[in-house]
């Protein structure tokens, strides 16, 4: 009998990886990411040539692909291979700061409502309501004009801005945990409010929220890159995603391989992580 309940309980534990990995482009997904990070990061062992240092501009400049310089150079003959791969670790280590922060703040901000209900969950409601009328875009244009602060400035100013999302997700997973039978069971065995939202309740709300995790990476790598193109992220010569992109737009025709590369990495990874937010999703059986 104990067997047969611990075979089962096995099972029923290891089915959402399989889920997870029977879906052949989920695997793919988790594959390309697993290929991204580990590239960007190792970024100094894949390239003999500095991201930063400038070659010469007579005989290096605008070189198309080749062995030597895999993706090009650019038009101050540096190698685009080894910047593509520098900047891939500036965006994702800035989209992964981002990603945690925000979902942190939401996460401990709509528990904490949906928790206490009545007037405080209404009036914290209210001011989240006020939080996202305001356009995150031009409040962080207005603020990088106003202070010309380095790129580091994106984690706190994009995570400010992007926590509201999931603590509306957890307040409604909280309403609906708060109201269980265990719960009540806690309450009854006089067990103090911070451990019953710390132990019982958030550990069982965060299934959605892993998956709003792995999607918003997505779409704090293609905001950070849209930032940077627009010269208000990531400043040169430290290479992003974003602004080696903008080095190649004037000569899109000449030298396409400056734009087209990092282009296709952002590409690549957010496609990635919408792919791996999608079987992870289907994995833990959540609707939506």
């Amino acid at each position: 009998m104990n067997i047969h309940i611990s075979k089962e309980s096995s099972q029923k534990t290891n089915r959402p990886l399989r889920i997870f990995f029977r879906n052949r482009y989920t695997l793919i997904g988790f594959i390309l990411i697993s290929v991204i990070v580990l590239s960007s990061v190792c970024s100094g062992y894949l390239t003999k040539h500095d991201p930063i240092k400038q070659g010469n501009l007579l005989k290096e400049r605008y070189l198309e692909p080749s062995p030597s310089h895999l993706f090009g150079t650019d038009k101050f003959g540096r190698d685009v291979f080894s910047r593509v791969l520098y900047g891939g670790r500036i965006s994702l280590a800035i989209a992964f700061s981002v990603v945690l922060f925000a979902i942190s703040l939401g996460t401990f901000y709509g528990a904490f409502s949906g928790y206490k209900g009545g007037a405080v969950d209404a009036a914290m409601m209210r001011f989240l309501d006020i939080l996202q009328a305001f356009p995150a875009i031009f409040l962080i244009i207005a603020i990088t004009a106003i202070f010309r602060l380095n790129h580091w400035y994106l984690i706190p100013m994009l995570g400010l801005t992007g926590w509201m999302e999931t603590a509306r997700l957890v307040r409604a997973e909280v309403l609906s945990v708060k109201e269980r039978d265990y719960i009540q069971a806690v309450k009854g065995l006089g067990f103090s409010h911070k451990r019953i939202l710390f132990n019982h309740i958030i550990p069982n709300c965060l299934a959605p929220v892993v998956v709003v995790a792995t999607l918003k990476i997505g779409e704090i790598i293609l905001l950070e890159s849209a930032l940077s193109f627009l010269g208000l992220g990531v400043q040169p010569p430290t290479p992003s995603w974003g602004n080696i992109i903008n080095d190649g737009r004037d000569v899109l025709l000449r030298a396409w391989w400056i734009s087209t590369f990092p282009g296709f990495f952002i590409v690549l990874s957010v496609m990635s992580f919408n792919v791996l937010g999608e079987g992870i999703r289907k994995s833990l059986n959540i609707k939506g």
